[in-house]
C-alpha cells in the first residue's frame, strides 16, 4: 500500500485539523438507454449516474488512493446483474493540484449489464434496487451512499431498432458512455511489455501511422505506480513508455493489466500483456524482491526516523501532564529509599521501571496489531464510513476533552486500584511503577497518545512497535535519567497551577476533533435535520452525564453522591447514546421538491394531492413534525399510493417569496403546512403540532357535497 494511502487513512481516522469547507455530495441514480425493452433480451444495459459537485471525484476500480465505487442488487426473481463495466479513468487532483488518484468528475455513467430471466412477461414493469458506495474527495475525503431503484417495462418480443435505442439525454449520454468504452487494441497494432530494470517496465507501441494523442496507462492491478511520471519517446517508429513498479506491489510482475489512453477525449485500449525481460535487465534477486536501494526507500528511512522523533517526543509531554508529573521525584526518591545508598541498585530500579513502561506500551501496541490484522479484511482505515463509529468516536473524544477541561479526573481511581502493586518492595514495585505510570499517563494524554492510535493502525507491524517503543522511552527517560543522577530531582520545576492550565489547553484540540467529527456525520445523515438535531443532543446529555458523574462521583465523595453520581451519570449516558444514535432513514420513494407558486398551480392542473411543508432549519417544531409523520410507515405508503406531491418552503435562509405567502395565510412563522386536495377549490392547514394520524385524517378526508 502506498505511503499516500496510508497518510489518507490516518488523515480520516484522527482529522484533528481538518479544514472546514462546505460538505461535498455527489448524487446517485439509476438511468437506462430506454424505459422499456424487448422481453426476449439476452441482455439489457442500464447505467449507474454519478453527478459531482465541482472540484470533487469518486474513484475507478484500481483508485491509486481511496476505494472504488460498488453497488449492490436488489433484483427481481430470476434477473442477474454482471459487474460494473468501468469507462476510462481521469487522473484526478485535488484542489492544489496534487494528484489524487483515478476516478472520475463532473457527470459520469458506469454501465451494467443486466440478465433477465427466460420467458419473460411482457407489459409487466418491473423495478430494480440497488444500494451504491463510494468515496468522494476533493482536499478531504468523506464516504457517501444512496439507495436507487429503476422501473422498466419489457415490450413484445422483437429487436431494438438502432434508430430509436434511446429515449432521454440520460440515455443518450450512456449509449455515448458505451461507445466510449475501452476496447481491444486496434489489429494493426504490436504492443509489448519489456522488464528494463528491477523497477520499470517498457510499454511500447508500433502503429501504421502516429497514435492519436498523448498516451497514459492506467494499471488496473496496482502493478505501476500511479503517482510517478511516464515518459513518453519515440525509438524506431514505436511509441514508448516507461512505467514504475511500485514498493508496495509484486516486485516482478508477469503481466500488465489495464486501459491506455490517449488525450482526454481520445480513445482508450483494454490491455493484458505479458512481461518480458530484456537481456541483462532483470536478476534472481530482483525476482524475490531484492533491489538496491533507491531514492524512494531512502525517503521512507527519513520518514520513519521523523515520526519516531515526534513519538519520541510525545512521550516526554507526557511526563508534564498533571497525574504523571507530581510523582516523578517521589517515585525516584522512592528508588533511593528501597536501594539504600548504592548507585548501583538504583539504577537497576531505575532501568526495572522503564522495563515495565516498555512491556506496556508493547502490550498496547501488540492489541491494535491484532485489531489491524482483522481490520485489514473489514477495510480498516474506513472506520469513518460508518455513522454509529463516528457517533461513538465524537461521544469518547468528547468525553476525554470534558476530563481535560476539568469536568472530571481520569486516573485518579487507576492510581489508587494499582497502590497495591506499586507499593511492593523491590523491583516488582518498580516495574508495576512504570505499568501504573503508562495506565495513568494514557487518559488524560489523548491529543499526544490518537497520532500513536492511528499510526498502529496504518503503519506496518514493525514500524507500529517501534511508534510505541518510541513513546514509551520518551516517557521513561526522565525517571531513567534521575535513577542515574538522584541529586537532579532538585532541579525539577515545582508543581503548580501551571500544570492544569496545560492539560485545559490541551482540551481544544479534541473539541475540535469533535466538531469535525459531527460535521462528517452531518454528511453522512444527508438532509436529515431531524436526525442531525438528535445527534447533537444526545452529546449533549452525554457532556451533562459527564459533568453529573465528576461533580458527585469525586475521591472520597460519601457512598450515596458517589452513587448518585455513577448511576445518574449511567442513565443520562444511555439516555443520551439512545438519542443520539444514528439510524438508517426508512426506505421511501418520497421526493420533496422546492416550494413556489407554480409547483402548487402545476400539480393543482394536474389533479394530484399536494403537501406543502414551510419549514426551517432553525425550528426545533419543524424537526420534531417531520421525525414523528414521516417516522410512520402507513404516511409513507400513503404518500406513494396517492401520488402526493411534496414540497418544501424552506425558510432557513430569508426569503421574500416564502415570506409573502405566509403573510397571505395571515401567518408569520413556522411550521405551517397545507394539503390541496383534488375537488377542493382551497387547501386543508394543518395545526402546529402534527401526528401521523392528523396528517393521514386530511390526506384521507373527502370534499363537502
Amino acid at each position: 500500500m502506498p505511503f499516500r494511502a496510508l497518510f489518507l487513512r490516518l488523515a480520516l481516522l484522527l482529522a484533528l485539523l481538518a479544514p472546514a469547507v462546505a460538505p461535498a455530495q455527489v448524487e446517485a441514480s439509476l438511468v437506462a438507454l430506454k424505459s422499456s425493452f424487448p422481453a426476449d433480451s439476452a441482455k439489457i444495459t442500464v447505467g449507474l449516474r454519478l453527478d459531482h459537485e465541482p472540484k470533487w471525484h469518486t474513484y475507478w476500480v484500481e483508485p491509486g488512493t481511496g476505494l472504488p465505487t460498488t453497488i449492490k442488487w436488489e433484483l427481481p426473481a430470476g434477473w442477474t446483474a454482471g459487474p460494473i463495466r468501468w469507462p476510462a479513468p481521469l487522473r484526478v487532483f485535488d484542489t492544489s493540484g496534487n494528484l489524487a488518484g483515478n476516478g472520475y468528475e463532473g457527470v459520469t455513467y458506469l454501465p451494467i449489464e443486466l440478465t433477465p430471466p427466460a420467458n419473460l412477461a411482457p407489459d409487466t414493469p418491473v423495478t430494480f434496487r440497488a444500494k451504491v458506495e463510494w468515496l468522494m474527495c476533493k482536499d478531504i475525503c468523506k464516504p457517501g451512499s444512496a439507495e436507487v431503484a429503476l422501473t422498466l417495462t419489457p415490450t413484445a418480443p422483437g429487436a431494438m431498432t438502432t434508430a430509436n435505442v434511446t429515449d432521454s439525454p440520460d440515455g443518450e449520454a450512456l449509449l455515448a458512455t458505451l461507445e466510449a468504452l475501452p476496447t481491444p487494441l486496434p489489429a494493426d497494432w504490436q504492443a509489448t511489455v519489456i522488464r528494463t530494470a528491477p523497477k520499470t517496465v517498457r510499454l511500447s507501441f508500433l502503429t501504421a501511422s502516429a497514435p492519436p494523442g498523448e498516451p497514459w496507462y492506467f494499471d488496473a492491478r496496482a502493478a505501476i505506480d500511479y503517482e510517478k511520471p511516464q515518459p513518453r519517446s519515440t525509438d524506431a517508429g514505436r511509441t514508448v513508455i516507461e512505467l514504475t513498479i511500485p514498493d508496495y506491489a509484486d516486485p516482478a510482475p508477469v503481466r500488465l493489466t489495464g486501459v491506455v489512453t490517449f488525450a482526454k477525449a481520445g480513445p482508450a485500449y483494454d490491455l493484458d500483456l505479458p512481461i518480458t525481460d530484456a537481456p541483462g535487465a532483470a536478476t534472481s534477486s530482483s525476482r524475490f524482491g531484492v533491489t538496491p536501494a533507491t531514492s524512494e526507500s531512502a525517503t521512507a528511512v527519513t520518514s520513519l526516523l521523523g515520526t519516531l522523533v515526534f513519538a519520541f517526543i510525545g512521550g516526554l509531554i507526557l511526563n508534564l501532564m498533571p497525574c504523571v508529573f507530581p510523582v516523578l521525584g517521589i517515585k525516584i526518591l522512592g528508588f533511593v529509599n528501597q536501594a539504600g545508598s548504592d548507585r548501583r541498585k538504583v539504577t537497576l530500579h531505575g532501568l526495572t521501571f522503564a522495563a515495565g513502561v516498555l512491556a506496556s506500551f508493547w502490550a498496547l501496541a501488540g492489541v491494535l496489531a491484532i485489531l489491524r490484522a482483522g481490520g485489514d479484511q473489514l477495510g480498516w482505515g474506513f472506520q469513518l464510513q460508518s455513522p454509529a463509529f463516528v457517533f461513538i468516536l465524537a461521544a469518547v473524544m468528547l468525553v476525554f476533552a470534558l476530563s481535560m477541561s476539568g469536568v472530571f479526573e481520569f486516573g485518579l481511581r487507576a492510581t489508587a486500584v494499582g497502590s497495591g502493586l506499586q507499593n511492593k518492595e523491590g523491583l516488582t514495585g518498580s516495574f508495576f511503577t512504570g505499568v501504573l505510570a503508562t495506565v495513568v499517563a494514557t487518559p488524560c494524554s489523548a491529543p499526544f497518545l490518537a497520532p500513536a492510535l492511528g499510526a498502529a493502525l496504518a503503519l506496518p507491524v514493525v514500524e507500529s512497535f517501534a511508534v510505541f517503543t518510541a513513546i514509551a522511552v520518551g516517557l521513561a527517560l526522565p525517571y531513567l535519567l534521575l535513577s542515574l543522577f538522584p541529586q537532579a530531582v532538585k532541579a525539577l520545576p515545582r508543581p503548580g497551577a501551571w500544570m492544569e492550565t496545560f492539560k485545559q489547553a490541551m482540551a481544544f484540540p479534541l473539541y475540535a476533533t469533535v466538531g469535525y467529527l459531527v460535521w462528517v456525520l452531518a454528511g453522512q445523515l444527508g438532509n436529515n435535520d431531524t436526525a442531525l438535531l438528535a445527534v447533537l443532543l444526545g452529546l449533549t446529555l452525554i457532556a451533562f452525564a459527564t459533568w453529573l458523574y465528576g461533580r458527585y462521583a469525586t475521591f472520597g465523595a460519601t457512598p450515596t453522591r458517589t452513587r448518585i453520581g455513577i448511576l445518574g451519570g449511567i442513565t443520562l449516558l444511555a439516555l443520551g447514546t439512545w438519542l443520539g444514535w444514528p439510524r438508517p432513514a426508512a426506505p421511501t420513494d418520497i421526493v420533496w421538491q422546492p416550494w413556489s407558486a407554480e409547483a402548487v398551480a402545476a400539480a393543482v392542473a394536474d389533479n394530484k394531492p399536494i403537501y406543502v411543508d414551510f419549514t426551517a432549519r432553525w425550528c426545533f417544531t419543524c424537526q420534531t413534525n417531520k421525525k414523528v409523520v414521516f417516522s410512520s410507515a402507513e404516511v409513507l405508503q400513503t404518500f406513494r399510493d396517492k401520488e402526493v406531491v411534496t414540497l418544501r418552503a424552506d425558510w432557513t435562509d430569508e426569503d421574500p417569496k416564502i415570506t409573502a405567502e405566509l403573510a397571505r395565510w395571515n401567518r408569520s412563522a413556522v411550521p405551517f403546512n397545507l394539503i390541496y386536495l383534488p375537488g377542493r377549490p382551497t387547501p386543508q392547514i394543518l395545526p402546529e403540532l402534527l401526528t401521523p394520524g392528523i396528517v393521514l385524517d386530511a390526506l384521507n378526508s373527502t370534499p363537502a357535497p
